[in-house]
């Protein structure tokens, strides 16, 4: 029984040693790290607390919007979340009024990541047709802008 228990505590002793060993600098100097730049696993799972550390927009599709629909008065922009809203505006040709939001969800040049709300004025709804008009035409414009880019 002792020398089960003697064992044991010269296992653990060694381990725990061969553990404190591989700490070591290998005769580097150590710098304190600022508690800013350390990172913890629970960091990941965590929003940023500075939106400017990311922006998750497709620059083309923001040009585009805000290119297609430039009769409109730019109201709001924010890069960060992807949100344009305007305020109303007549098309070229057009006889209605109309105001717009947009939202650039994701980075990837895909309709997915293309989200456009139209009002008419008074709070009228657009039809779904002229909708999908301008959407069709600001992909298109995304498009074209990307091939002049270079970058296919």
């Amino acid at each position: 029984m002792k020398t089960a228990r003697a064992a044991r505590l010269i296992f653990v002793t060694t381990l725990c040693a061969g553990l404190a060993a591989c700490g070591g600098t290998n005769g580097r100097a150590t710098t304190t790290k600022e508690p800013e730049a350390e990172m913890k696993i629970q960091d990941l799972f965590r929003n940023s607390e500075n939106p400017s550390a990311t922006v998750g927009v497709n620059k083309y599709l923001w040009n585009a919007s805000l290119e297609v629909l430039n009769f409109l008065p730019v109201q709001t922009v924010d890069p960060f979340t992807g949100v344009i809203q305007t305020g109303y505006g007549t098309p070229p040709g057009g006889g209605r009024s109309y105001r717009a939001t947009i939202q650039v969800s994701d980075p990837a040049l895909d309709a997915r990541s293309l989200r456009l709300s139209l009002q008419g004025a008074g709070g009228a709804t657009v039809e779904a047709g002229t909708v999908r008009a301008v959407e069709d035409a600001i992909l298109t414009r995304a498009r074209q802008l990307r091939i002049q880019d270079g970058r296919l």
